[in-house]
């Protein structure tokens, strides 16, 4: 991430944002049952709200300076974190009852990434468990803060056939007004 990117993802105001606005509507009528993955938490600002969600969160971050301060931060929670790749999770078959992809797929940087980063989440899901997320669609002032940045962004008219190609069933995708759109989707049980 760029350094305003950086710098945003873990402001009071993209905070007061994601409580707000952002994961309400992201997980409005979710169960991500008792044992849930987030997928790439940043600075752990959506990591917050999910870890009062559900019993045991396990967070997943690529980007090792971030992966230890998360862990620092989280010690004696209900969250464990791991530093690791989501295109090759080191996770158990079937070892989570749901996960979560929050503002992060447009920064795995090729569409090959996106769709082993899904099958992957379907090989670690149990039988039954749901992926959601949320992620954002370019405009200008999106192209401006991502500038030298990755920058892939997911189409949500093709998510469906991606998230289906990767097992999924039941795939649901719903644009926002304001831009970005929400995605969720099931393991068959």
């Amino acid at each position: 991430m760029n350094r305003y990117h950086r710098w945003y993802c873990g402001s009071e105001r993209w905070r007061t944002a994601l409580e707000k606005g952002v994961l309400p509507w992201a997980l409005d009528g979710t169960d991500l049952g008792d044992d849930a993955l987030e997928i790439g938490p940043g600075p752990g600002l959506t990591t917050d709200v999910l870890r009062t969600k559900v019993d045991k969160l396990t967070c997943l971050e690529i980007d090792p300076k971030l992966a230890a301060k998360l862990e620092a931060r989280m010690g004696g929670t209900n969250v464990t974190v791991v530093e690791g790749d989501a295109t090759s999770m080191p996770c158990e078959d079937a070892q989570f009852s749901g996960a979560v992809c929050l503002t992060m797929l447009h920064h795995v940087p090729t569409a090959e990434g996106q769709n082993q980063l899904f099958s992957e989440v379907h090989r670690v899901l149990q039988p039954g468990g749901t992926f959601a997320g949320i992620d954002s669609t370019p405009s200008w002032r999106w192209n401006l803060a991502y500038l030298f940045d990755t920058r892939n962004p997911v189409d949500p008219e093709a998510l469906p056939g991606r998230l289906s190609a990767a097992g999924f069933v039941d795939v649901m995708v719903e644009r926002s007004p304001r831009g970005g759109f929400r995605f969720r989707a099931s393991k068959t049980g």
